[in-house]
């Protein structure tokens, strides 16, 4: 997992600025790569046998270069903590703008930081921890059905029961009837795991506008292993068909690409996206074959970023890691537009050198 890096950085009044007393480095900080681990008081019921703890990695910038890694996991705490308030008083909605407030970023990252750590979007854990909280009150027997439906947000017992079957495998009126054993959403919190140490490559290019041509597929986004989607799709293609796609290779990337379009903004596993096994070419349209799909990507930034190791998973390790600690930690956000990886395995397909293309946009600096 990734750990400390030095990175340039001054302090506003120009002196150079370290993170510890040492000064053999004048002009850099030593950052922490920090880990947070998710917590869970049980293993996750949505997902029946994974561990009680999630672990990934987030780069706290301008606070951990002022000694303040601490605030920024309790102002991360806080906005959980400010769900939690909702919940058990559910007269006032819960806001993301609130939570993104609280946080001290904007909703945008706010929402993708929140998904890269805790391994589901927002809205999804929002969503089960109102059910869970739900479900204990319906065990109660203190409110009627309705009552819960209503305080819980639910514009009719209707909808509220196919939400709450939809969680825990049964309906409120049976759970209340039968005592039934209901799943529960447990709550998290955010600790600090300091870890490993390691870089990223990257570097920033402008590109004119290109086609990217090949087979096109949707298929849901996996977070962790083989995309059995993807793989099904590469190995129906044949040989052929690859030879062909690979010959209109004639810009950077180089070589056949896999590239992702149209993901979900939440990115939580099972989503889908469209999936390109193709090439960037310059050719015109009129000249990529009838059989073959095509996407045309404007001109704009792209970050790149290149990695080493295991496959598949320092492939996915890298895709987790620009998400959590790139862009907090430089002046760049992500911007509409596919999402490129270029691979090249070793002889026994265990290990891989990758090269993951993102489309970037410059933040005004401060943002």
């Amino acid at each position: 997992m990734p750990g400390l890096r030095l990175l340039p950085w001054t302090s506003p009044d120009g002196k150079p600025c370290c993170l510890e007393p040492d000064t053999a480095h004048p002009g850099t900080l030593s950052l922490l790569a920090d880990h947070v681990e998710v917590f869970r008081t049980r293993t996750d019921p949505i997902r029946p046998g994974t561990g009680c703890r999630v672990r990934c990695g987030v780069l706290f910038l301008a606070w951990t270069a002022q000694g303040k890694e601490t605030e920024v996991l309790e102002r991360l705490n806080e906005a959980l903590d400010h769900i939690e308030s909702r919940l058990a008083d559910p007269a006032e909605p819960i806001e993301v703008t609130e939570l993104a407030r609280i946080a001290a970023t904007s909703e945008y990252h706010f929402r993708r930081l929140f998904s890269a750590l805790a391994g589901i979007p927002l809205s999804e854990y929002i969503r089960r921890r109102r059910l869970t909280v739900a479900g204990a009150e319906v065990l109660a027997g203190e409110r009627t059905l309705l009552e819960i439906a209503v305080r819980h947000g639910y514009g009719s017992g209707e909808a509220f029961a196919r939400a709450f079957k939809a969680m825990h495998g049964v309906g409120p009126g049976e759970a209340r009837r039968d005592r039934a054993a209901l799943r529960s959403q447990p709550r998290m919190s955010f600790r600090l795991v300091v870890e490993g140490r390691s870089s990223m490559r990257y570097r920033v290019v402008e590109k004119e506008e290109f086609r990217v041509v090949g087979r096109k597929v949707r298929v849901p986004l996996v977070h962790e292993g083989m995309n059995p989607g993807i793989v099904e799709f590469v190995r129906g293609l044949g040989r052929d068909t690859i030879e062909r796609i690979a010959a209109l290779s004639d810009g950077e990337p180089a070589g056949i690409l896999g590239v992702s379009d149209n993901l979900d903004p939440s990115r939580a596993e099972g989503t889908e996206l469209d999936y390109y096994h193709a090439v960037v070419t310059s050719s015109a349209a009129a000249d990529v074959p009838d059989d073959l799909d095509s996407l045309v990507v404007p001109a704009g930034s792209w970050a790149v970023f290149e990695n080493s190791g295991p496959f598949p998973q320092a492939l996915q390790y890298l895709w987790r890691d620009v998400f959590t600690q790139w862009f907090p930690s430089n002046p760049y956000q992500s911007r509409p537009g596919p999402e490129i990886l270029r691979t090249r395995l070793s002889e026994d397909a265990t290990e891989a050198d990758a090269e993951l293309w993102i489309p970037v946009e410059r933040t005004a600096v401060g943002d």
